[in-house]
C-alpha cells in the first residue's frame, strides 16, 4: 500500500501548554511512527497554545475578539486528508479545547466543496483519548459523532485511547510516580491500546486513500448548492392522506 499522497493533521487538545508533557501527545506518537513508516506527511498543532476564542463564526475578530488563530489552523484542516482530535479526559468528558475544536469546526461546515457539498466531505476523521478515570468510548462517541455531523467520513474503529486505574496514578507514558521508575512506561505494553491505535491509524489511511483516488464523494443528492437551486433528485414526501 501506498500512502505516500496522504496529509494527516493531528489536533491535541490537553489542558497543558508547551513544553509541558502531553501524555495524550505521548499516545499520538505511536501512531505518528506508523505514519513516519510509511511515508506519510503529518503535523501537531495544540491547540491550547494558539489565540484560538470559543465561538461558532470562522473568524472571531468580527464578532468581538481581538485576535483568532483559527483562520491559519482551518488553512492546515482544509490541506489534511485526516483529521486525528486527541484529547485528555477530565470529569468523564473531552476537555473544554476539545469541545472548543468541535464548535470552530462546525462554524466552517456550512461552507462547500467545488462540487457544492459541504466542506468536509472526502475527508476522514478519528480521533485519540487518555485517562485516568472512566470514559475513553463516552469521549470517543461524541467527537466522532461531531466529526462526521460537519461531513468527516469515519472509517472502522476510529478511535483508539489508554485509560488507567480509577482514581490518582500514573498516565499514559510516565516512567516514574512517587519517587518510584515505570519500566516500561505505562501503557506501552498495553495490548488494548497498542492493537487500537495501530488499526486506527491504517484505518483512517485506507478510508482515506480511497477517497482521494475517487475524488471524494459524488455529489449526486448530496450537493447543498445544487439542493438550493432546485434539484432534489428522487426526492419525494409521502402522499397526503
Amino acid at each position: 500500500m501506498d500512502f505516500s499522497q496522504l496529509k494527516v493533521l493531528y489536533i491535541n487538545c490537553t489542558l497543558k501548554k508547551s513544553p509541558a508533557e502531553s501524555h495524550t501527545e505521548t499516545l499520538m506518537e505511536v501512531s505518528q511512527n506508523i505514519l513516519k513508516k510509511e511515508n506519510v506527511s503529518f503535523e501537531t498543532i495544540r491547540l491550547i497554545d494558539l489565540d484560538v476564542p470559543a465561538g461558532v463564526y470562522p473568524d472571531m475578530t468580527e464578532h468581538g475578539w481581538e485576535k483568532d488563530d483559527w483562520p491559519s489552523i482551518y488553512e492546515k484542516v482544509s490541506e489534511a486528508d485526516v483529521l486525528i482530535v486527541g484529547t485528555p479526559i477530565w470529569l468523564g468528558e473531552k476537555s473544554s479545547e476539545a469541545q472548543k475544536l468541535i464548535e470552530r469546526l462546525y462554524a466552517m461546515s456550512g461552507e462547500t466543496n467545488d462540487k457544492g457539498q459541504y466542506v468536509f466531505y472526502g475527508k476522514v476523521g478519528g480521533c485519540m483519548v487518555t485517562g485516568n478515570e472512566d470514559g475513553v468510548k463516552h469521549c470517543a462517541m461524541g467527537i466522532l459523532y461531531s466529526l462526521q455531523h460537519v461531513g468527516y467520513s469515519i472509517p472502522p474503529q476510529a478511535d483508539c485511547g489508554w485509560i488507567g486505574e480509577v482514581g490518582p496514578g500514573p498516565s499514559y507514558g510516565d516512567t516514574k510516580w512517587k519517587d518510584k521508575s515505570i519500566n516500561p512506561p505505562v501503557g506501552f505494553d498495553s495490548e488494548f491500546t497498542n492493537r487500537n491505535t495501530t488499526f486506527m491509524t491504517y484505518n483512517l489511511l485506507h478510508l482515506a486513500k480511497l477517497l482521494k483516488e475517487n475524488k471524494g464523494y459524488s455529489n449526486y443528492g448530496n450537493s447543498r448548492e445544487a439542493w438550493d437551486s432546485g434539484t432534489h433528485w428522487s426526492f419525494e414526501n409521502p402522499e397526503y392522506r
